[in-house]
């Protein structure tokens, strides 16, 4: 499997601190958080673009994911959250990453079954401009679709290659759901894993990958056994807690603990 580590545990900083800090710490990959106060969103030029492109290319490293927040199961019209897909996958395309992040973010007020709807004719439509441009859009285990379970709904009727999902592994733990159960559910639509650590639920604020309560040996023993052999992306929420050590002092130490899990699943 290769690794990589979002950007959010990294706020603000530059690409090219950032692709330092990945090549030092021997990771393959970085997730992009896309968001206007990050480096790199959907408000860059074209030139902006190729420049970063360059600078990843250079390096070495490959450009994982772009993560938008566009949420596809909100109420409302379908055209601005469709035009906030479309800009993350031109986006995606540009930098050469495979993969654009959205989240499913169904109101609470409405039925189950119309948000699910709603995303997947939304994710389906989307799914035509991600075939032209040759990007995955992964729905993330989030808020409204915390589980596995959760998801199938929204990606079983829409059935295209271009829409998988993406694994959270604090999301689903808190929804009760266990790791086998998740693999089962989302093995067709997988497209990558995001690992981390949190004291309880509870308490969600990050720690150092094996130094808290979520099932990351579990998660790795599945996908091991099952064959899988993607990516998985640390995930460390500093920009949401901003108090929690720097994440380049841990980078190290994270990598080593899951090469560690994967040599114990082997």
């Amino acid at each position: 499997m290769k690794l990589a580590f979002s950007t959010l545990g990294v706020p603000g900083l530059p690409v090219p601190e950032v692709l330092a800090l990945a090549t030092a710490h021997g990771y393959h990959g970085v997730e992009l958080r896309a968001h206007p106060e990050e480096p790199v969103h959907p408000g860059l030029s074209p030139a902006e673009r190729a420049e970063t492109a360059a600078l990843f290319k250079e390096a070495g490293v490959e450009v994982l994911g772009v993560a938008g927040y566009a949420r596809v199961a909100a109420s409302g019209d379908d055209a601005p959250v469709l035009a906030e897909v479309r800009d993350l996958l031109q986006l995606a395309h540009d930098l050469g990453a495979p993969y654009v992040r959205v989240f499913p973010g169904a109101d609470p007020g409405l039925p189950r079954e119309e948000s699910d709807a709603l995303a997947a004719r939304r994710l389906g439509t989307a799914a035509e401009d991600a075939a032209a441009l040759g990007v995955r859009i992964l729905l993330e285990t989030h808020d409204s679709h915390r589980t596995g379970a959760d998801l199938i709904r929204v990606l079983g009727p829409v059935g295209h290659r271009q829409v998988g999902a993406l694994w959270d592994v604090m999301h689903t733990w808190l929804g009760g759901e266990q790791p086998a159960d998740t693999y089962a559910a989302l093995a067709p639509h997988l497209g990558y894993v995001q690992v981390k650590d949190i004291a309880s639920a509870q308490d969600t604020t990050p720690l150092p990958l094996g130094s808290g309560v979520l099932p990351l040996t579990e998660c790795v023993d599945v996908l091991l056994r099952r064959g899988w052999d993607g990516w998985l992306c640390w995930e460390y929420e500093k920009r949401w807690y901003e108090s929690v050590a720097p994440l380049p002092e841990l980078l190290g130490a994270g990598r080593e603990h899951v090469l560690r899990l994967l040599g114990e699943a082997a």
